[in-house]
């Protein structure tokens, strides 16, 4: 498979050319990004629908993460983005479905990699239950659901755990009930302002 190439920019958000994902990551440069956060109404109670990566992943294998993002190709533009919900998710939803959050500037940089992102947020009112999706096996092992106002308080420090559920599909086939109890330690360590901003802007919108 050829690597990945993306737009970059400046700190401006001036287009100035492309660059594989790999000299991406390592130089640090600002690129774009889709990220699309579920929720799903259940009587009078609003869930957050999040996917489990896949252990064969790279960076945070096996942590609980947006329910479906990725990097927008050179020749993409953010319309495009979609196709990571039908490619990790297996379900179509079209892009005039999707409510816009708005962007945010993500950077997180860790011991190999250094990721300056300009994310383009999206909200999608799901309607189906987590049964429903046809997981793309390489970057998604299972979906959990949590209530809403209790992800909130977990990140705002008002609450230590909160309780999820769903299901894992393990490397044999075998599906997983997952009903646990976790912390923080069981997501993806985006930085905190960036959990503390999806958090309002879905807010927002409910």
């Amino acid at each position: 498979m050829d690597e990945e190439l993306l737009k970059i920019f400046d700190q401006n958000r001036n287009e100035i050319g492309v660059a594989s994902r790999a000299e991406v990551h390592q130089k640090g440069l600002w690129h774009e990004s889709f990220h699309c956060w579920f929720v799903h109404h259940d009587k009078d109670a609003v869930y957050l629908y999040l996917q489990l990566r896949s252990p064969r992943k790279k960076e945070h294998g096996n942590l609980f993460d947006i329910t479906a993002a990725g990097h927008l190709l050179a020749h993409e533009t953010v319309r495009d983005g979609v196709r990571e919900i039908g490619e990790e998710l297996g379900i179509d939803v079209s892009f005039e479905e999707l409510v816009s959050l708005g962007q945010f500037d993500y950077c997180v940089s860790e011991e190999q990699l250094i990721d300056n992102e300009m994310a383009h947020l999206f909200l999608y009112r799901c309607e189906q239950e987590l049964d429903g999706f046809s997981l793309q096996e390489e970057e998604v092992s299972g979906m959990i659901k949590v209530e809403f106002p209790h992800f909130r308080d977990l990140w705002r420090g008002k609450r230590e755990t909160v309780r999820v559920f769903g299901y894992e599909i393990k490397p044999d086939g075998e599906k997983c009930v997952i009903d646990q109890e976790v912390g923080r330690d069981r997501f993806v360590p985006h930085q905190l302002s960036y959990y503390e901003a999806i958090i309002q802007k879905i807010a927002e919108k409910l």
